[in-house]
């Protein structure tokens, strides 16, 4: 299963749905996306607290730094926000693809903001608004494709900040003929095999 969220579990109405699949077992709360603090991330201590509300016992996990054979231990894994770049090239560079494959098509994967935007199609739609991130010189923003689904996390928050935040989403879809699902925190989309549900 593959939950894409804006900003994790904030909510009680995508807290009470994840708990229908998820009773109880041991997480991986994956820090590489900020590849500055790490586990001292700001949310680190918010997002291990959601998870242990679903009967997760939590450690914090690094693409940079441990081994993919290792995150096979766990139940559950989460991507923090961040870096989308950096931890797509993470991904890639600590050859972390199939063990997260595994985890999206036989376990349960869940993405918060940058974690989420790794793994759906692609980075293009971020790069329109942010490629000064892309401090890894990614060329090819391809991102892990593991559903073909496309969000825009933050979406109310962003909306407010960015002058024509709106229009620049409007014409990727546009463009590309791909609806994109405009996410507000506490917000999030939960793919299980072919079944799609949005909470919003």
């Amino acid at each position: 299963m593959i939950l894409l969220t804006s900003n994790g579990l904030s909510s009680d109405e995508l807290m009470g749905r994840v708990k229908t699949y998820i009773k109880a077992g041991k997480a991986a709360l994956v820090v590489t996306a900020d590849n500055e603090y790490k586990e001292k991330n700001y949310h680190v201590e918010r997002l291990t607290n959601e998870l242990r509300m679903l009967g997760l016992s939590v450690e914090c996990f690094d693409f940079d730094n441990q081994l993919p054979t290792e995150l096979m231990q766990y139940d559950v894994v989460e991507l923090i926000g961040g870096n989308p770049y950096y931890l797509l090239n993470s991904i890639q560079k600590n050859c972390f693809f199939d063990v997260l494959k595994y985890f999206a098509q036989n376990r349960y994967l869940i993405g918060c903001s940058a974690g989420a935007l790794v793994l759906t199609p692609s980075l293009d739609l971020i790069d329109l608004y942010s490629p000064e991130m892309n401090i890894v010189g990614l060329k090819d923003l391809s991102a892990c494709n593991f559903t073909d689904i496309c969000i825009l996390p933050h979406y109310s928050k962003f909306l407010k900040k960015y002058t024509g935040f709106e229009e620049k989403c409007a014409q990727y879809e546009h463009t590309l003929n791909r609806e994109v699902i405009r996410l507000n925190d506490g917000q999030g989309v939960i793919i299980n095999e072919s079944n799609i549900d949005i909470i919003k």
